[in-house]
């Protein structure tokens, strides 16, 4: 029971890999949703647009360095789907054109994305292989250890990347903190020596 519980909670943990966002876009305008994403992650989307009458809406999806992931014009609904060749920043762009002659109206939009394990069609699988439903769901779970196991492999990569920062961050400082105490001693002393001069030479003392 246990152990079924402790697969529950996995399950339910990285089905939040599975966002679902609605929104309204406004006549003439544009609106992105942006994401980062890891390497070789798959990606499928399944967006909505409301119908208006005189009113287009395109999309695209994007990476950083401008590459059309997909792109489709005069949108109404419809997926996407993509794998990611690196780790980057992912734009998904919603553009709306309207005539000059109209007056435009804003549109919904629902947009449903998923990652990873989640963003595959296991039942399109199973039909190709002709797997039975135990073996997909075990196909399934096998997929999401491996995911699991990714995630945790990256967070104690990016444990260590930011250990190192942070050792070379305060070494930096103790570098700064020891040359700036040496300026000041070197400083006061200058100070010192020529105040006991210019008394001298006052002769103020001896």
């Amino acid at each position: 029971m246990g152990r079924l519980t402790w697969v529950m909670a996995i399950v339910g943990l990285l089905a939040a890999a599975a966002d679902g966002i609605m929104f309204h876009l406004q006549p003439n305008t544009q609106k992105c949703l942006r994401e980062e994403i890891h390497k070789d992650v798959l990606v499928s989307g399944e967006y909505e647009i409301q119908e208006t009458p005189g009113q287009k809406v395109d999309i695209q999806v994007t990476d950083s360095k401008g590459h059309h992931l997909y792109i489709k014009e005069e949108a109404d609904s419809g997926k996407f789907i993509f794998n990611t060749e690196d780790y980057d920043v992912y734009d998904v762009c919603f553009i709306s054109r309207v005539p000059a002659t109209q007056r435009g109206i804003q549109q919904e939009v629902t947009l449903n994305t998923k990652h990873g394990v989640e963003a595959k069609t296991y039942e399109a699988l199973g039909e190709a292989a002709k797997l039975k439903p135990l073996e997909i769901e075990l196909k399934r779970l096998e997929d999401l250890s491996e995911s699991i196991v990714h995630d945790f492999s990256y967070m104690r990569q990016r444990e260590e990347e930011m250990r190192d920062t942070n050792e070379s961050t305060n070494s930096r400082v103790l570098y700064l903190s020891l040359f700036s105490l040496c300026c000041l001693i070197g400083l006061a002393t200058w100070q010192v020596l020529y105040l006991r001069k210019f008394f001298k030479a006052k002769k103020l003392i001896e």
